[in-house]
């Protein structure tokens, strides 16, 4: 089993930390539904944390401080929402409020998370709560595959903080995102179809994708557009000023 780390320093593992009542919930309800993340559970590839039911850090892995760039002292007291994007806060504080409210006992999802050097990265989370014999027995345990030896395929382009866009090229995203062709993209920003065409290239060569559809998906992947929005929207903080 993969080893954890507390605010105190100290090291055991990880299903040891949970209350007595509650040790077991984790893999029986992964198993319930097939869930792959019990067989990397299994080969110790998987990061956990457990968080309290303000979504503190209390507990972690040592693969999960070393994903996300901290170490103990530095992670444990934080909240869990302070280490995703800030594109993806609001809907996952939305599925963490039914596990804490015990409307669903569980939930799975893609993140975009930040981690080492500031770096975004997708990644498949799962949460549940683990129920002790009293309420404040109870806490959350997320779980996320290592990313720690992920091949080039999943390299990560650019950082949260990173300008990678001038506003027209994140206005001509946006646009894309939204289903414009190009025509009707060089009538809105009135630009001409060539110079659509000329900054169309130059994301697609930024963002190291083939084509518009996979421009797309790479955006909403590293964060540069926001989720649950409509039409899509750029996240400021990607706009050079």
């Amino acid at each position: 089993m993969p080893q954890v780390t507390n605010s105190r320093r100290e090291t055991s593992s990880f299903t040891s930390t949970l209350p007595v009542s509650g040790k077991g919930q984790a893999r029986d309800l992964l198993e319930d539904d097939g869930s792959p993340q019990t067989a990397i559970l299994d080969e110790g590839r998987l990061n956990m944390a457990r968080l309290d039911r303000a979504l503190t850090i209390q507990q972690a892995s040592e693969g999960f401080f070393w994903q996300f760039g901290g170490s103990s002292a530095e992670l444990c007291g934080r909240t869990f929402s302070d280490l995703v994007h800030p594109s993806v806060q609001q809907p996952l504080m939305r599925q963490f409020t039914g596990l804490i409210e015990g409307r669903r006992d569980r939930f799975a999802t893609d993140v975009i998370a930040v981690g080492r050097d500031d770096a975004t990265f997708t990644v498949p989370l799962t949460a549940l709560m683990v129920r002790g014999g009293l309420p404040d027995e109870s806490s959350i345990l997320v779980m996320m595959p290592s990313t720690q030896n992920d091949s080039a395929d999943s390299e990560v382009v650019g950082g949260r903080n990173k300008k990678l866009l001038s506003p027209i090229d994140a206005r001509i995203l946006e646009g894309i995102a939204s289903g414009l062709s190009t025509i009707p993209l060089a009538s809105r920003l009135h630009l001409s179809r060539q110079g659509i065409e000329y900054h169309v290239t130059c994301l697609l060569r930024k963002l190291r994708v083939p084509n518009r559809a996979a421009l797309v998906s790479r955006a909403y992947s590293m964060g540069v557009l926001k989720v649950g929005v409509w039409p899509p929207k750029v996240v400021p903080d990607f706009i050079k000023d």
